[in-house]
């Protein structure tokens, strides 16, 4: 049957107009969201950088990645890992759970430590993590990068051969750090962006639009469609 209206059958003679296109649009969406959600799954590494560099702003940045972990909970259906590394080669993980509540007390127990920055071990766990049971996303917060670029663009190119995206987020304004982690981000298939105490809440929609395509994927983020849902599908499809 084409056209805009159909028939009523009564004796009005007048048109009955179908229903509106974006209220279907919007309905479908939503149906989407709901089966994504009951399927579950998924498997996110949350790492951060705790050398002392980040000492001077170390409270604020745990408030705020405290606020992501709430986004992340909220999202429901996903299992998340803490890694941290500081010191002198201390690199520890956390076990995979969904009660991010644990895991932002064992953040709030983190202090700093002089060292050297160790992303290449985050990223060699996370390949191990993804050839045991497939990590959806690894996310990243760190403010600077002392490692050789081209050994981390090795193992970025391996997760995203593998499709475990890297979310970089930088703390402060390191010029060769950010060159480092837009790399890093690029070769993962994944996003860089700026980790600004001044976009709390910003940050908090954007780590909840991860936690929804580790979920989910991107059909998950396209039925819920809010704006930074649509940013990171404009990252994920290779934009700018």
């Amino acid at each position: 049957m084409s056209g805009k209206s159909v028939s009523t059958g009564t004796d009005t003679g007048k048109p009955v107009e179908r229903s509106d296109s974006k209220a279907v649009d919007a309905f479908v969406r939503q149906a989407r969201a709901m089966a994504t959600k009951q399927q579950g799954g998924g498997r996110l590494v949350l790492a951060l950088d705790a050398t002392m560099s980040r000492q001077p702003t170390w409270d604020l940045a745990c408030n705020l990645q405290g606020e992501m972990f709430d986004a992340v909970g909220r999202t429901g259906g996903l299992n998340v890992q803490l890694v941290y590394f500081r010191g002198f080669g201390e690199c520890r993980a956390s076990k995979f759970v969904t009660d991010t509540g644990a895991l932002k007390k064992l953040m709030s127990s983190i202090d700093c430590r002089a060292g050297h920055t160790q992303i290449g071990k985050v990223l060699s766990h996370t390949l191990k993590e993804t050839a045991r049971s497939k990590v959806s996303a690894l996310v990243y917060i760190g403010d600077a990068v002392e490692e050789s670029v081209d050994d981390l663009a090795d193992k970025a190119g391996q997760l995203g051969l593998l499709g475990t995206p890297v979310f970089v987020f930088q703390e402060g304004r390191d010029d060769v750090a950010g060159r480092a982690m837009k790399e890093v981000a690029r070769l993962s298939k994944g996003a860089w962006f700026r980790f600004d105490r001044n976009a709390a809440d910003h940050l908090a929609r954007l780590l909840s639009s991860i936690a929804v395509f580790a979920t989910g994927g991107l059909p998950a983020l396209q039925a819920r469609d809010r704006q930074e849902d649509r940013l990171l599908i404009e990252h994920l499809r290779g934009g700018t």
